[in-house]
């Protein structure tokens, strides 16, 4: 069973920057390839950004490549996602997820456990 809660969402202009954060409970936490997915409203839920478990891969979706960079720091059971550059079409609710990989370097789909959601609203 894995806990994920996030931080770091806000108000920004456009052109910003945050940085969100995840914090994992439990002692299992290195064996989790991490993502990251949005949910604006009135849209479906989409994937944004996924770090392997070893933390040597890093995926990304087209529209968010070059902008945002995702990060893990396994000593410290979290996941970070250092959003860059930031239009207001990404003003969505964003949520770390936690999914066991096939492998230590890839990243398989989203599994089975969900933090809460951080809002991130970008003002134009």
């Amino acid at each position: 069973q894995v806990q994920l809660v996030e931080s770091g969402g806000g108000l920004v202009q456009a052109g910003g920057s945050l940085r969100l954060s995840c914090v994992a409970s439990g002692r299992t936490f290195s064996r989790y390839a991490m993502g990251w997915f949005r949910q604006a409203p009135g849209k479906e839920r989409e994937f944004v950004a996924a770090i392997s478990s070893s933390g040597g891969n890093t995926y990304y979706a087209a529209s968010v490549k070059g902008r945002f960079t995702i990060s893990r720091e396994n000593a410290k059971n979290t996941v970070y996602l250092q959003m860059n550059s930031l239009k207001p079409e990404d003003t969505a609710v964003y949520s770390c997820n936690a999914a066991i990989p096939r492998t230590n370097t890839g990243w398989d789909g989203s599994g089975d456990y969900w933090g809460q959601g951080t809002q991130v609203t970008v003002s134009s």
